[in-house]
Formats: C-alpha cells, sequence, structure tokens
C-alpha cells in the first residue's frame, strides 16, 4: 500500500527519534531481534514515548481516526440500553452494579454512557476506566470533571489493574485492535516469525524459524498455503481470560473490528490485516513515525469467544456493530426525537 503521508513538525519527530532509540536499545539488548509483538508493544505502550503513552491528540477529527463515541453520543445512549438490562437482571438478585470500561479514550463514551444511565434511572455504584496510559487518564479525568455533574463524576475511579471480582457490565471498544501481534509467514521452509533488527540504525524486518511452541500448533492447525501472512494476538485471548475469571456476574461487550476466524484466515487474504493511521491516512508501515502512528490489526473474533467460553462465560451474540445498534433502539431514539433533539445527535 503506498501513500503520501503528512509531515511531523520538528517536535514531533523529535519525539519519534526518542522512541526509536529506545526500541534501538532493546533490539541491541535482545541479540539484535525482536518480534514484531514486543516491537508494537514499544510503540504504542512504551512510558511517555509511546503513541498511546505521549502527549499528541489521537482521537477525533483532529487526531489519526475517529471512533463510533466522537461522532456521537447516540452510540452511548443505544448501548445504555444494553447496559440497563443487565443492571436490571442483577437488581432482581439484589447484586450493585458498576460499569467497567477498558482504555476509555477521551472519555467521551464514558460521559455520554453515564449521563445516558443517569436519565434512564439506571444506577450504578462506580465507572471504573482501566487505563494504561497516565496522559490519558489526566485526559479523560479533565473531561469528566469539567462535563459531568458532581453526583456523576464521583462515581468515576480509575483502576491500576483489574479488581478480583465484578458484577456489572464490561466496556471494550476498539481495545483488541490495539493489543500487541505475532507475525508468522508461511513458507516452503516451514513457519518463521516476522521480526524487526536495526540495521545501521534503521529497523528493517527479518524472520526467524517460529519457536513458540502454542503459535506453532496454532498456526499449523489452520493449514495456511505458502507464502501465507497471518498475525496472532495471544494478548487478547489472555486478556478476555482475565475478565472472564474477574466477572462474577454480568456481561462482556468487545466492540471491534475484525472476522470470525474461517474469514479471517481466508485462502485469499494472505497478506494479513496490520494498518497504521496517522493524521486520517492509513497505511501498511508500521516501522515509520514510531509514537506517532496507532498500529492496528483485524480481531480473530472466534479466538475471543474461545477464551470466553474455556472460562465458563456464555456467548449470547456475535454480529455488526451496525445490526446491534439497530437491535439496541438506535432508530427508535431517532423516530422519537423531535428535530431539535435530533441535533443533540449529530457530529460534534
Amino acid at each position: 500500500m503506498q501513500t503520501t503521508l503528512p509531515q511531523p513538525n520538528a517536535d514531533a519527530i523529535a519525539h519519534s527519534l526518542a522512541l526509536s532509540e529506545k526500541i534501538h536499545q532493546a533490539i541491541q539488548l535482545n541479540d539484535g531481534w525482536i518480534n514484531f509483538a514486543d516491537f508494537m508493544h514499544l510503540a504504542l505502550y512504551e512510558p511517555g514515548l509511546g503513541y498511546y503513552s505521549g502527549g499528541a491528540k489521537k482521537f477525533g477529527f483532529a487526531g489519526d481516526f475517529v471512533t463510533a463515541p466522537e461522532i456521537s453520543p447516540l452510540f452511548a445512549k443505544t448501548i445504555a440500553n444494553q447496559v440497563t438490562q443487565v443492571i436490571q437482571a442483577l437488581n432482581i438478585q439484589n447484586i450493585h452494579s458498576n460499569v467497567l470500561e477498558l482504555g476509555a479514550g477521551t472519555g467521551r463514551l464514558a460521559k455520554d454512557l453515564l449521563l445516558a444511565l443517569h436519565d434512564s434511572e439506571s444506577i450504578i455504584q462506580h465507572y471504573f476506566i482501566l487505563e494504561v496510559s497516565a496522559y490519558l487518564r489526566e485526559v479523560q479525568r479533565e473531561k469528566l470533571q469539567a462535563e459531568l455533574p458532581a453526583e456523576l463524576f464521583e462515581k468515576v475511579v480509575w483502576l491500576d489493574i483489574l479488581p478480583n471480582e465484578f458484577n456489572g457490565f464490561i466496556l471494550g471498544n476498539e481495545v483488541l485492535d490495539a493489543l500487541p501481534i505475532h507475525i508468522v509467514k508461511k513458507r516452503k521452509q516451514g513457519l518463521f516469525e516476522v521480526g524487526v533488527i536495526s540495521d545501521n540504525h534503521q529497523f528493517s524486518w527479518q524472520e526467524k524459524p517460529l519457536k513458540d511452541a502454542q503459535l506453532k500448533q496454532f498456526v499449523e492447525s489452520l493449514n495456511l498455503s505458502e507464502d501465507y501472512t497471518i498475525e496472532v494476538c495471544p494478548a487478547a485471548s489472555g486478556l478476555i481470560a482475565s475478565l472472564a475469571e474477574m466477572l462474577q456476574r454480568g456481561a462482556l461487550m468487545m466492540v471491534d473490528y475484525g472476522f470470525s476466524r474461517a474469514e479471517y484466515y481466508h485462502p485469499q487474504r494472505r497478506q494479513g490485516t496490520l494498518m497504521c493511521h496517522y493524521r486520517h491516512h492509513t497505511h501498511d508501515n508500521p516501522l515509520l513515525y514510531l509514537g506517532l502512528q496507532d498500529i492496528t490489526a483485524h480481531v480473530d473474533f472466534t479466538g475471543i469467544a474461545e477464551a470466553g467460553v474455556d472460562k465458563e462465560l456464555e456467548l449470547v451474540g456475535y454480529t455488526t456493530q451496525a445490526q446491534f445498534l439497530i437491535n439496541a433502539g438506535t432508530m427508535e431514539f431517532l423516530e422519537a426525537a423531535s428535530q431539535g433533539d435530533q441535533e443533540d445527535y449529530l457530529p460534534v
């Protein structure tokens, strides 16, 4: 994929060079090669420098990409219908409900969801946010404190780790696609893992024979043809397993872009789904603009479902985002609204 990208300014370039130096050092300490999962983790989450840990604007029309909550509060209002069903079911069992959002971005979804739940008289004890980025925590805190009534803001609690037990509704919007992936290639000689080397202080790709036994077993089970490239994300399955062990009563909903396994690893999808986002431009070179661009891959939803079911969760639904929103009441909101109310749902 070839595309002309906007040029970063001097400060952004300096930021990127600082992160690049950190990654060059990590490569040197690992005998000159790191797998792509480790590279992606550093590029996105290195404290103070990674894409999600730095201070550049990421979300919305002035950032690198737009997510559904940033477009309209209608997204959160519709999800609130689903959250309310869970709250009501737990109330019948005399169980107090909470909401846990994973990776809350700008805080826009949290704000709109708290307001929607308040309007529908759906009472929760706390709205927990698990956010790995110290910078984004401050963005969220400032927004929620400024735009929520005091009694709702007091419900918001930021977490450093997952609680041991949880009752209520867990929500992750475009979280799984940003977890580090392993890239594996099927060659005539066997399976190879794609990694990154430092070549004359420039980043380059290099393949090594795949050694990880679990990765190897999974990829072999797919019976791929030669010269096929795939992404595998053990971190996503691990996250779902942890959430399942924590969840006592309630529901878990993950909103993301991806496919069922049969579609994800279709014979015609031979080059994988790795994608980068920079100032609303997409391209497929994650070695560029480190710390300044997002790096993502589509989600294997079959793997996500298996991880939950293996931990005794029940799969109650899998559908497109559009169909979910329709089923959860989006059209009814719009039909019932007056012309003036509809303006509240327009992009801002």
